[in-house]
């Protein structure tokens, strides 16, 4: 589940950047004053934001951004005196005075990010090991050779096949094989 921390030294403003966000539409997970308390909410989520100062009392952001998930991103409000020139993976800087404007369009932007991301993550299919793609490929062939199936014709079958079974596809194929053995 994505969510976002918000986590400032003084907790009056952390409790501001929560109520603008909070009337922007996005939801708040937690508000903290110390990089630890930040982590603890980071183990409650699979991913988010964490907006945050330049420094707690108990670490600097870049401490704090090494200790974080990497499904986390941070968004960095600070004046740029204290974060220009460096440049961490998956830090976003916003400069003091703080817009509302400025806020709510980064939170957006990176949360438009996140969800790309984690489309393509589902999208990345694990491959099948050799030998599962070698039963796969026997059970195609088999068919090709008793039914007169071109190869694409056959992997359509063991697909609709293993729809129909409830099986995955390794499984089908391997009933296929056996089926046709005898």
């Amino acid at each position: 589940m994505a969510g976002v921390i918000v986590a400032f030294p003084n907790k009056e403003n952390a409790v501001n950047i929560r109520n603008i966000l909070v009337r922007g539409g996005i939801s708040v997970m937690g508000v903290c004053t110390t990089g630890a308390q930040a982590l603890q909410y980071t183990e409650l989520l699979d991913e988010g934001i964490l907006v945050c100062g330049y420094k707690l009392p108990d670490m600097l952001y870049t401490r704090l951004r090494e200790f974080l998930p990497p499904e986390f991103e941070m968004l960095l409000i600070a004046s740029p005196d204290k974060w220009q020139g460096e440049t961490m993976e998956g830090i976003v800087g916003l400069s003091t005075p703080l817009k509302v404007y400025d806020l709510m369009n980064t939170m957006e932007m990176m949360q438009q990010a996140m969800d790309r991301r984690r489309r393509k993550r589902k999208k990345i299919r694990p491959e099948k090991n050799p030998e599962q793609q070698k039963i796969i490929r026997e059970a195609k062939e088999l068919l090709m050779a008793r039914n007169h199936m071109s190869e694409e014709e056959a992997h359509k079958y063991l697909q609709k096949c293993s729809m129909d079974s409830g099986t995955n596809l390794v499984e089908t194929a391997g009933m296929v094989l056996s089926i046709m053995a005898e």
